[in-house]
C-alpha cells in the first residue's frame, strides 16, 4: 500500500514537472533535489529527495540518450 502511494506521488510530481518546468529547468531541479538528498541527515532535507531528483532529471536525460543513440546508428 505504501509503495503504490509512493509511486502515485512520484508520478504526480513528474507530470507536474513535465508540464510546468522548461527542459533545462527540469534537469536543474532534479540535480538540486539530488544534492539535497545527499544532505538528508539535516532536519528539513531528507533522503526522499534523492529518488525524486533522479525521476525529475530523467525527464530530460532519456530524450537526450535516445537522440544520441539515433544519431550514432546513422
Amino acid at each position: 500500500m505504501v509503495r503504490s502511494r509512493t509511486r502515485r506521488a512520484r508520478r504526480r510530481v513528474q507530470v507536474w514537472a513535465s508540464r510546468r518546468l522548461p527542459p533545462g529547468g527540469r534537469f536543474a531541479a532534479g540535480v538540486l533535489l539530488m544534492i539535497g538528498g545527499l544532505l538528508g541527515f539535516l532536519p528539513i532535507l531528507g533522503f526522499w529527495m534523492l529518488p525524486l531528483g533522479i525521476a525529475i532529471a530523467a525527464l530530460d536525460v532519456v530524450p537526450l540518450w535516445r537522440r544520441l543513440r539515433g544519431q550514432g546508428r546513422r
